[in-house]
Order: C-alpha cells, then structure tokens, then sequence
C-alpha cells in the first residue's frame, strides 16, 4: 500500500485521514472493503489519485 511506500505509520494516516486505525487496518488487510468517503480520505492523505486506492 501506498501508506508504507511513503513511509508513514497506519496513525498518522488516521490522523490525516480522519478515520480510525482499526478501520483503516481492517481495509489493509482487505476484511472491509472501505467506503467511498474512505476512499477518498485515504487517498487525499496519501497525496495519491483515488484509483490508486480504490
């Protein structure tokens, strides 16, 4: 995943994000699939195209 590439810890991406660590491990690990809005919040965090993460 992208979060790793650049280095940054599943915290501070929650942090930028605004979603919790639980949910967004949970998506990592592929358990959910995350929503759109989610989406969306993870790829603006990361800097990244939403296609990149979708």
């Amino acid at each position: 995943m992208f979060r790793k590439h650049r280095g940054m810890s599943i915290k501070e991406l929650a942090e930028k994000s605004g979603l919790s660590q639980p949910y967004l491990s949970e998506i990592e690990t592929e358990k959910k699939e995350g929503s759109l809005d989610a989406l969306r919040s993870i790829a603006s965090a990361l800097d990244v195209d939403l296609d990149d993460v979708a």
